[in-house]
């Protein structure tokens, strides 16, 4: 079995709206060849990922998708996304929708009412903004879909703010895995809850 490369790896992951402007029947066999994945690669470069895919990306690719694959830097910004939500999760009474938040979020529940991560004090119309979101979400009628996506962009923006300057390069393998339009919620997090969410998960 063929063990992919570091560049490899980020172009599957990579959403197809940062390669939009690639033929569709092209992208495949690009990726497939050396030359493909190099022309590619400036592509992106070019586009937002200047860091990440320098001309001599090696180095920081390595370290970057050894330390975040795909599945772990997404768990991280969901839970971002949970911590950030804590407020509103941690306030809500209604039985059934503490039913649905705990179906949807599962263990994360947890995470919301652990005020040692985060004590959760925001000011009141913030409150009231997260409120409305939730609910809007978890009305549509993908239910739990639609809340967990709301989680995990407000997530990502929390990340985003927190790495940058941090880690450029993780900011931006963050951006490739999500449509290049991706909303951007104003974050709210504390820099040291994100710092604290993040040695976890980089210890994992």
């Amino acid at each position: 079995m063929e063990i992919p490369t570091p560049l490899r790896a980020v172009l599957a992951d990579t959403d197809g709206s940062w390669l939009a402007d690639f033929d569709a029947a092209l992208l495949a066999p690009a990726r497939d060849s050396v030359l493909g994945r190099r022309l590619l690669a400036r592509t992106l470069g070019a586009g937002g990922a200047a860091t990440l895919l320098a001309p001599a990306p090696k180095p920081v690719l390595t370290r970057v998708l050894t330390q975040w694959p795909r599945e772990k830097l997404q768990s991280l910004a969901l839970n971002l996304g949970v911590l950030a939500f804590a407020p509103v999760i941690r306030a809500e009474v209604a039985r059934e929708t503490v039913r649905r938040l705990k179906h949807a979020l599962d263990k994360r529940y947890l995470l919301a009412l652990d005020r040692q991560v985060w004590d959760g004090e925001v000011p009141r119309e913030l409150q009231q903004r997260l409120h409305r979101a939730m609910h809007t979400a978890m009305e549509e009628a993908e239910g739990a879909a639609a809340l967990l996506a709301l989680l995990g962009r407000q997530g990502r923006a929390e990340l985003r703010r927190w790495a940058n300057p941090r880690d450029p390069a993780l900011i931006e393998w963050l951006a490739l895995l999500h449509p290049r339009t991706d909303d951007t919620p104003v974050p709210h997090l504390p820099p040291a809850a994100v710092q604290r969410l993040y040695a976890i998960h980089a210890g994992n």
